[in-house]
């Protein structure tokens, strides 16, 4: 995911896609409140039941896998220009990892199959930028879904809605003069001013086009490779409300039993206009109130019950580095019971090397970790 904090959180110039432009928002809560039987009155509104929810949370503990084109160019946010030939292991070993999230005692995990640079870490059929077109050619995605069911590890893809080379008209965040859409912008407001200054900066925003570019990747993701435990969704403030809730639907159609994380940094309250619907609530790089994690929260007249996960790094970034590494074992330890005490799951970063495999290093420090913390 980006690592810079104001990459987090809209104006959206181009007009969401005729499908999400007809679903209201009214329309969505009576359909999830539809899809939730009401067996007692403190059941809460979201889509998922209690249940559910609380079987996620008591799984605790995750493992984040940032890995792609990323880790091959040496930025976190790629400007996009790389081809799908520099994406080059020589020794990929997608087993290894979630042998170590296992033997960590790791409960799930979730994979970047698509983060800034755009390039596929399975063989899409609407990009040529994917791993079919690379050195090597491996659907990372299957292989990591199928790794996750042999070691009883629960998979979850992460996808990221900012992207610097499939862009269909797209303004993102990389671009100059472009504001991150915290909230939701005064359309009328925002026309008025860059009528009087052509040179104000605009927010980022996606277009019709790739917004359908988005929704048909997903599809692949949660079509080929059965079960997926969550759908991590990263920089959803660059997508117009009414498409968030498009696609929030079409995951659960895709996937009743996934739990959906629509990034949204960790703001309390939930900041509706950047990161909503979602069934769960991310706390990046942060930590929860020392009273910790509320978990129920009032939206738009109704209330949701939902859990939060701090993602976190092992070093100080989210893809490889030769210069970054793992963080002393008592700040691990402390990042860990920070987060068993306020009350939320941890998705600790663990992210592989160029070689295609989580570095000795690492290891060593996810295994002292779950020692050190009795797991």
């Amino acid at each position: 995911m980006p690592s810079l904090r104001p990459s987090r959180r809209t104006v959206i110039a181009g007009a969401a896609c005729s499908a999400a432009a007809a679903l209201s928002a009214g329309g969505l809560r009576r359909a999830q409140a539809a899809d939730t039987p009401a067996t007692r009155p403190d059941d809460g509104d979201q889509r998922l039941s209690l249940r559910q929810l609380q079987a996620w949370e008591s799984l605790e503990y995750g493992m984040f896998i940032h890995y792609g084109m990323s880790t091959f160019v040496g930025q976190d946010i790629p400007d996009g220009k790389a081809g799908p030939e520099v994406y080059a292991p020589d020794r990929l070993d997608v087993d290894q990892w979630i042998s170590v999230a296992r033997d960590a005692g790791m409960k799930y995990a979730v994979l970047t199959a698509k983060h800034v640079a755009g390039h596929c870490l399975w063989p899409s059929a609407h990009t040529p930028n994917t791993v079919a077109n690379s050195p090597d050619k491996t659907d990372v995605c299957e292989r990591f879904v199928k790794a996750c069911e042999k070691r009883g590890v629960r998979p979850g893809f992460y996808y990221c809605s900012w992207d610097n080379r499939n862009r269909f008209g797209s303004r993102t965040p990389s671009d100059p003069q472009t504001t991150f859409p915290w909230g939701q912008y005064d359309l009328a407001a925002l026309q008025a001013t860059l009528a009087d200054n052509p040179d104000a900066p605009m927010p980022a925003f996606t277009t019709s086009l790739y917004q359908h570019f988005q929704t048909a990747q997903i599809t692949e993701l949660l079509t080929r490779y059965g079960p997926i435990f969550e759908v991590w969704i990263d920089i959803p403030g660059i997508l117009e409300r009414g498409y968030r809730e498009y696609l929030y639907r079409k995951i659960a159609e895709l996937q009743p039993d996934t739990h959906i994380m629509m990034n949204s940094g960790g703001d309390n309250p939930y900041p509706v206009t950047y990161a909503w619907p979602a069934d769960l609530m991310s706390i990046e790089k942060n930590l929860p109130p020392g009273t910790g994690h509320p978990k129920w929260y009032d939206i738009e007249g109704r209330r949701y019950y939902i859990p939060g996960e701090v993602c976190e790094t092992i070093g100080e970034k989210w893809f490889w580095a030769a210069d970054d590494p793992p963080r002393g074992d008592e700040v691990l330890a402390k990042m860990y019971r920070d987060c068993r005490e306020r009350n939320v799951n941890l998705l600790l970063n663990v992210p592989p090397d160029r070689h295609g495999v989580i570095p000795d290093g690492h290891v060593q420090a996810v295994m002292r970790l779950r020692k050190n913390v009795g797991l």
